[in-house]
């Protein structure tokens, strides 16, 4: 409650410039000192869990206003992936789900969870995470520490009942299943509106997966009456009586102004999820399948993670036909139960150039929506100076910005643009983002910078980027992609040029009709 009480004490609550300072300059730099760094990030998790951590500032906000920063990912039809903005955060930071909501609300215009395994796994031995400080790297070991596709799913589950999107319509069609109609369709946003669970002109499939859904076990049902109970405490319902009798109504009341005066609305965006294998399968296949079929309904689009560095054998699986054969069943695995989602794989930047050849063969040819470029590196640059220098594991941060960026260049040539890339590695700044767009990246994600930055950073990147466009004369993220590669980027711009045009003879034809 103190905290609350804070942000209504300072300008803008947590989105203020001294919200943001006392995080930066105070918190950040203290947590590094005292606490381990594995303790640290569960510590900075907790903080935005718990709507603690700065959220996007006034300033960061301002790319909505000056420059054009929606750019779409996939196909023109049914996958088509359309991202607010081009800032988002890398998989590692919410293995688990546990903090979707508070991602959001640091400024991220999209969240990657993960990487999630099929069944529950400690990962490696601690100590498994090191600081680079003199560096400003970090070296992991995880190893695909994670709660598994179960526990996963139930979080995501509740995300989509309280902030709507893929996979609402479950929470949505249990409710009805336990007849208060009324609150489904507060969940749903259908307020005032009839609707039959079954319309007669639905066809075999969709009442086949109705069905499906009604025939959802108990505890699920549980499970969804104790988020309906929480949703409905905080003024969820405005007509039900029973919940408001009595001495209740006072109660209420005031739950429910101090969650409208008190609490921020939640920021939302695009949603992704990291699928990885457990460390002793034998069939990564399977685990993957595992991965789509049971997350895959929630997400706003999926990646299968080939290139960690720390779960034995997963990077030969970057080889030209063991990658093939992988991508070729995990796109028929999204295709039948997450027909809607993306499907990036993620590669790790220690790539051949003859490597990176085969790869950009397999993405062409099986189809697959995006890469990912890049995951942590194996590789330990010369100028390390930190005594974690020499410790097993995957280096990420500022020793690898320039590697990953050049990856992301080389990737982009490779496939002559057309698969879209998102870029990761070494973010820090403004000009860090820009860089890789121009590279060739389509969107970028920050993880590491924030150790050393703090949460600020987002806001701040998000700033910096725009400043740094508009110096350069352009007013949309568009004009910038892939600007490294001027054959590639002028074919792409004559073809969105074109484009343009066809959509406003289509509008056209419209408005004559």
């Amino acid at each position: 409650m103190s905290y609350k009480l804070l942000n209504a004490h300072l300008p803008e609550g947590r989105s203020s410039l001294t919200y943001h300072y006392l995080f930066d300059h105070f918190i950040t730099p203290w947590s590094r000192r005292i606490f381990d760094p594995e303790v640290a990030h569960n510590l900075a998790l907790e903080v935005v869990k718990h709507n603690l951590a700065p959220r996007l500032s006034k300033e960061g906000s301002c790319d909505d206003c000056r420059v054009n920063m929606k750019v779409e990912i996939g196909n023109q039809g049914q996958r088509k992936l359309i991202l607010p903005g081009v800032i988002g955060l890398a998989a590692g930071f919410d293995k688990n789900g546990t903090a979707i909501r508070g991602c959001f609300d640091l400024g991220f215009s999209f969240v990657e969870i993960g990487s999630v395994t099929p069944l529950r796994q400690p990962g490696n031995d601690k100590p498994r995470s090191f600081r680079l400080t003199e560096d400003k790297g970090v070296i992991n070991r995880f190893g695909f520490n994670s709660d598994g596709v179960d526990k996963v799913r139930e979080r995501l589950e509740e995300y989509r009942i309280e902030f709507g999107g893929r996979g609402s319509d479950v929470a949505t069609t249990l409710l009805k299943k336990k007849g208060n109609v009324e609150a489904a369709k507060l969940l749903d946003g259908k307020i005032g509106e009839e609707k039959d669970e079954q319309p007669a002109d639905v066809n075999d499939e969709e009442k086949e997966k109705n069905n499906v859904l009604h025939n959802l076990d108990d505890k699920r049902i549980s499970q969804f009456k104790k988020l309906e109970d929480k949703y409905m405490r905080f003024g969820g319902n405005t007509s039900s009586s029973t919940r408001v009798e009595g001495d209740n109504k006072l109660l209420w009341a005031l739950g429910w102004a101090w969650n409208k005066v008190m609490t921020s609305k939640g920021r939302t965006g695009v949603l992704g999820v990291n699928l990885g294998k457990n460390k002793l399968s034998e069939d990564e296949v399977a685990d993957y399948t595992i991965g789509i079929r049971e997350l895959g309904q929630y997400a706003d689009y999926l990646v299968i993670n080939v290139s960690s560095p720390n779960t034995p054998g997963l990077r030969s699986l970057q080889q030209r036909e063991p990658l093939k054969n992988l991508l070729a069943s995990t796109i028929k695995a999204r295709d039948e139960y997450a027909s809607h989602a993306p499907l990036f794989v993620k590669l790790a930047p220690d790539l051949s150039i003859e490597d990176m050849v085969d790869v950009a063969h397999v993405v062409l040819e099986t189809g697959i929506d995006g890469m990912i470029v890049s995951n942590t590196t194996n590789a330990r640059p010369e100028a390390l100076v930190s005594r974690h220098k020499h410790e097993r594991g995957g280096l990420s941060g500022e020793p690898i910005k320039e590697r990953s960026t050049e990856c992301i260049r080389q990737m982009y040539k490779l496939t002559n643009g057309k698969v879209p890339i998102i870029g990761s590695g070494g973010v820090a700044s403004g000009r860090d983002a820009y860089d890789k767009l121009k590279a060739g990246a389509s969107c970028v994600e920050i993880y590491s910078s924030m150790v050393y930055e703090g949460p600020g950073v987002v806001s701040r990147i998000r700033k910096e980027l725009v400043e740094i466009i508009l110096e350069n004369g352009h007013k949309s993220i568009d004009d910038i992609i892939g600007a490294d590669q001027e054959d590639i980027y002028w074919d792409r711009r004559q073809e969105r040029v074109r484009k343009r045009v066809k959509e406003r003879g289509s509008d056209e034809k419209v408005i004559k009709m």
